[in-house]
């Protein structure tokens, strides 16, 4: 059955190649949710549902995009906060520090995404969104530190109040870091001592955590092995982790033809997007 639907996306994903400009996507608004003393501010665009009961609580994902922690652009995954949204989710996609734009490290990434996932669960009310159904989603350097929202402990902004988690309920890692020594990405950007200090792999435990890993299995960016290690090491401690991984497909596979304009062929954005669907409905969020 699921090879039949495999196949139906795969003719839509052909049938529906707009260029660039003949597709719109802009989000509902734009939050702040963390300010900085140098005058810094990140926010969350914001895709909502068309219908929603104000008495009814949704689920949210929150996507942070990819760039190798120097750059990037939450555009990346507004084609799939739109989708999401229009089935029920209040989707985000979150800006975060980057080394192009405000010098910084990976340590500020994760310390990003962690400010975000806690920003949801203590507006929740105001999104009219389940505190405990949260997803963290992200791609590349963005799945890592969605990753380190759920495994890395500490790293969080000096003054936050720490009784609000800001460990999601789920995620969804597209092509993620997950092994930030030499084995994978990203080991020198960090100092000599602290290159698995976050890295998912090395930080693996029992939680309870249900996780997609979606990626290609010719990924030269980020190794298919970290995630078959991945996968491993979150099983063997208890975790239900899934991994799907696509043939031939390299870095970025999962791209729309919104944010790649030159992209010919979304059958993979599509059959991605189903995956996550289908987890997400699976694990009680969509």
């Amino acid at each position: 059955m699921k090879k039949i639907v495999y196949a139906l996306i795969a003719l839509l994903a052909c049938s529906v190649l707009l260029s660039a400009k003949e597709v719109f996507i802009a989000p509902d608004s734009k939050v702040v949710y963390k300010k900085l003393g140098d005058g810094t501010s990140l926010q969350l665009h914001v895709f909502l549902p068309e219908k929603s009961e104000p008495k009814q609580l949704r689920s949210a994902i929150v996507f942070f995009y990819g760039g190798g922690w120097n750059g990037g652009k939450p555009e990346q995954f507004y084609t799939q906060a739109k989708a999401l949204a229009d089935e029920g989710m209040v989707a985000f996609c979150a800006e975060y520090r980057v080394k192009k734009t405000h010098q910084t490290t990976p340590f500020e990434c994760v310390k990003d995404a962690k400010s975000a996932v806690r920003f949801l669960r203590e507006h929740a009310g105001g999104f009219h969104i389940h505190p405990e159904k949260i997803v963290a989603a992200g791609g590349s350097a963005g799945g890592h530190i969605a990753a380190c929202t759920g495994l890395i402990d500490g790293y969080e902004e000096e003054g936050v109040d720490l009784k609000i988690s800001s460990v999601p309920n789920a995620m969804v890692l597209f092509n993620p870091v997950l092994d930030t020594t030499e084995k994978g990405y990203g080991s020198k950007r960090f100092k000599k001592g602290e290159k698995t200090v976050l890295s998912p792999c090395h930080h693996v435990k029992k939680i309870e955590l249900p996780t997609l890993v979606l990626t290609g299995k010719a990924d030269t960016v980020t190794p298919y092995e970290n995630a078959e290690r991945f996968t491993k090491l979150m099983k063997e401690a208890g975790n239900r982790c899934t991994l799907k991984g696509y043939e031939g497909q390299g870095h970025g596979f999962f791209n729309s033809q919104f944010f790649r304009a030159k992209l010919k062929d979304q059958t993979y954005y599509f059959l991605t997007l189903e995956e996550m669907r289908s987890f997400l409905k699976a694990e009680g969020m969509l």
